[in-house]
């Protein structure tokens, strides 16, 4: 489970690996809340939980990058770990929980702000290991 960021020229565009799809989707939102704010300062105090299901698989990654940045931005939630679960049914069903603590700012060191996730040079292999690139726009 790994996360690295690719040449671009104004935003953030990173490749995540995982031994399976949950823990890709696990690197990709470490990978989100480390582009925001210094990761390795959070701590585990409380928990947090998210569910969300898409039709597409890119659709279901698009949301869960959504879903990382307003937890952080907007709600002020600096996540440290994620356990996630996928499920498929016809469509894609995605549980997450999410540990760490309310944001400061002094603590947690802001780095850059996340506007959006993009489908733009979205890619997802599903081959062992799983593999997804992603842009956001910053």
């Amino acid at each position: 489970m790994t996360y690295r960021y690719l040449e671009h020229m104004t935003d953030a565009f990173i490749e995540v690996t995982g031994s399976t799809l949950e823990e890709a989707f696990e690197s990709a939102g470490i990978s989100v809340v480390d582009t925001i704010l210094d990761i390795k300062s959070v701590e585990e105090k409380t928990e947090r939980k998210i569910e969300i299901s898409a039709d597409e698989l890119n659709r279901l990654l698009y949301t869960w990058l959504e879903e990382i940045i307003i937890l952080t931005i907007t709600e002020g939630f600096a996540t440290k770990s994620f356990s996630v679960q996928i499920t498929k049914n016809g469509k894609y069903f995605l549980k997450a929980k999410m540990k760490g603590e309310e944001i400061n700012f002094e603590k947690h060191h802001f780095k850059l702000e996340i506007k959006a996730p993009t489908y733009h040079l979205m890619e997802i292999k599903e081959d062992k290991p799983v593999m997804m690139r992603f842009l956001l726009d910053l």
